[in-house]
């Protein structure tokens, strides 16, 4: 995307998914030009289109909840559920920013007009976003 003469992008990682959206609903309230979310992973994993909740009995699968994989194919991909359950990720006892770019899984990208870069970097710290 080729950003016109008074336009700025910002890059923004999140710790989770909630204050990534959280920050993109009031971005398009206060008017960005574009905003976009996309879960960084070394896995290329998609979003899960479920929502995985193990208190309510609602995980899928071990991998669903740390690595957004739950709709992994149960019967044709076996192994590659197995390999992604030995992740230190998903184990819990490896480092918690193990294989997660600039340590937070979120990237929020905003092309914002020049007057309004403060007021959308605002908002970004105000959701415990970083850039």
């Amino acid at each position: 995307m080729k950003l016109d003469k008074h336009e700025q992008s910002i890059l923004a990682t999140f710790p989770s998914d909630t204050w990534a959206r959280k920050a993109v609903k009031e971005l398009k309230k206060m008017g960005v030009i574009s905003v976009s979310l996309d879960r960084v992973s070394k896995y290329g994993a998609n979003n899960d289109t479920e929502y995985n909740n193990p208190i309510a009995g609602q995980a899928g699968t071990v991998t669903g909840l740390t690595l957004y994989s739950a709709n992994t194919n149960y019967f044709s991909n076996n192994d590659e559920r197995i390999l992604r359950t030995s992740a230190p990720e998903v184990s819990g006892f490896g480092n918690k920013d193990y294989g997660i770019a600039g340590g937070e899984g979120f990237l929020v990208s905003v092309v914002v007009e020049d007057g309004k870069v403060d007021k959308a970097l605002k908002i970004i710290k105000e959701n415990n976003g970083t850039f």
